[in-house]
């Protein structure tokens, strides 16, 4: 448009001729006519290119195409699926896969059956709504590359989000965020809008209608909140989750975490979220903490008392001292027939009987486990201690880092000392101490019975115990008027001259 300006301005009032004008601004004489000819320049028209290369291949392509519209809607092809039986079926035509998806993308615009979706913008009260949703990370704990399944929520004023990791998207996963998630947001809001998610919807209906889980509509009573779904398959209308999703899976799990266990990847992520408060959104005036401050006097308040996040079970303890729950096994200390309490965690396995904690493990996602204490078995193995050495609990406590060096040394002192068996069954006598006195305290006490040479159980136990042994000597103190009172200390004298007579006599 400049272009055309300024050669109108130089023919009227410069060069005066069309070749003047043309050879002064270094332009041909057909577009000087063009723009003398009117001041707006005329649309370019693309010039359609040649695609030999597809080109004998597009009857093909369209013939799929419309046999997929009979075809069941998961079951159509792909561009990539079309590219797939072309190099199968026509080897021949040496055409590229992008090429194929260009054409696809296009003749489904032709033919009427992909249209640009027009979405509608929503506009929400404060504390009205936050959405819900799980995504898929890799982290590298201690090590190890881990796939982990992220619970996010995000309000939709504040644009304030949540982050936080778990092995499995479980219910107890997905209630306990919850309550992280309200507590990080300092309230519930009214509504929170999921995915047909199976911790929530065991079934889904017609239209909206969903049937919920049980323990979902307790947790959900109980916080005061009312749930939403989504349509299956519009992931749009929970568009402010979704877009949070990918915002802080590029900006903090790339490069890929490292920590040395969940619990401190979770820690984390809870600081990555307070310093995303500090970002300011689109359309938003302020920063999402200060939106985040104003949005927490609006919202339901966090119930005093807690859910029972707990799954229960009533499993019954097998002849390998063990209960069975889900596919694994976790010991107990619990005697073989009885029947005791599972309480199911997203992280811990806790077994209860006769209202006491006989067993807590950490949870196993595995499938057909054993997730062994060796303290469950001491006392059976009192009577067995040959079986100590090759144990299975023996041997997980070794790869969990419970059993320290200094245990193997002084247990093999035990032995040189009193024997295999009865250095073994010392060695029994001296784990059950951890019952009483913990298991750091033990630790320190059996490193120091070694160090002194005093590899004994009487030795540790006294290391335990020492520290009540000490007794705190008393301040002195002021007499003041009892002073008044004091008398001078007896002397003895006298009674020596007495036995000097009867030596005499």
């Amino acid at each position: 448009m400049e272009l055309f300006e300024e050669i109108r301005r130089e023919y009227e009032y410069g060069a005066g001729s069309v070749k003047g004008v043309a050879r002064k601004l270094g332009v041909h004489r057909r577009l000087v006519r063009e723009a003398l000819a009117d001041a707006i320049p005329k649309p370019k028209q693309e010039a359609k290119r040649p695609s030999p290369a597809i080109g004998p291949t597009k009857e093909f392509i369209d013939q799929v195409l419309i046999a997929d519209r009979k075809a069941p809607r998961k079951q159509r092809h792909t561009a990539h699926r079309i590219y797939t039986r072309l190099k199968e079926q026509m080897p021949d035509h040496n055409v590229a896969e992008s090429s194929v998806r260009r054409y696809v993308s296009q003749r489904k615009v032709e033919l009427g059956w992909k249209h640009g979706e027009v979405f509608v913008p929503q506009a929400y009260r404060w504390g009205d709504e936050a959405q819900v949703d799980w995504y898929e990370a890799y982290a590298d704990l201690a090590g190890e590359r881990c796939k982990m399944q992220v619970f996010s929520m995000r309000s939709m004023v504040s644009g304030g989000a949540f982050h936080r990791a778990y092995p499995r998207a479980t219910q107890q996963a997905f209630l306990e965020a919850h309550e992280e998630a309200f507590a990080f947001f300092g309230g519930v809001f009214r509504i929170l809008r999921y995915d047909n998610l199976k911790s929530a919807v065991k079934k889904i209906l017609r239209g909206f209608r969903r049937e919920e889980t049980a323990r979902f509509i307790a947790f959900r009573s109980h916080w005061g909140y009312e749930s939403q779904f989504c349509t299956p398959g519009e992931g749009h209308e929970k568009g402010g989750v979704e877009g949070e999703v990918g915002y802080f899976r590029r900006n903090h799990w790339v490069p890929v975490p490292e920590a040395a266990n969940l619990e401190l990847l979770n820690e984390r992520l809870l600081v990555l979220c307070h310093g995303d408060e500090s970002r300011q959104i689109d359309g938003h005036e302020g920063t999402v903490g200060s939106a985040m401050l104003t949005e927490r006097d609006h919202l339901l308040p966090v119930v005093s008392n807690s859910f029972d996040l707990a799954e229960i079970s009533f499993p019954t303890v097998d002849s390998s001292g063990c209960v069975r729950v889900r596919t694994n096994a976790y010991s107990v200390a619990a005697k073989v027939g009885r029947t005791v309490q599972a309480r199911i965690y997203s992280n811990v396995v806790e077994l209860w009987h006769d209202n006491k904690c006989v067993g807590r493990h950490e949870r196993s996602y595995g499938k057909h486990q054993q997730v062994l204490d060796l303290e469950h078995y001491l006392d059976v193995l009192e009577h067995k201690p040959g079986a100590l050495a090759g144990s299975k609990p023996l041997e997980q406590c070794r790869q969990m880092g419970r059993w320290p060096v200094s245990y193997d040394r002084f247990w093999e002192g035990l032995i040189r000392d009193l024997g295999k068996q009865a250095g073994t069954r010392e060695m029994i006598a001296v784990l059950k101490l951890t019952r009483v006195h913990g298991a750091e305290k033990l630790k320190a006490a059996i490193e120091s019975a070694s160090e002194m040479g005093c590899l004994h159980l009487a030795a540790v136990q006294y290391l335990l115990t020492v520290d009540q042994l000490t007794r705190t000597v008393p301040e002195m103190i002021e007499l003041g008027f009892l002073a008044r009172y004091e008398r001078p200390m007896p002397v003895m004298n006298s009674y020596d001259q007495l036995l000097g007579r009867g030596i005499a006599s």
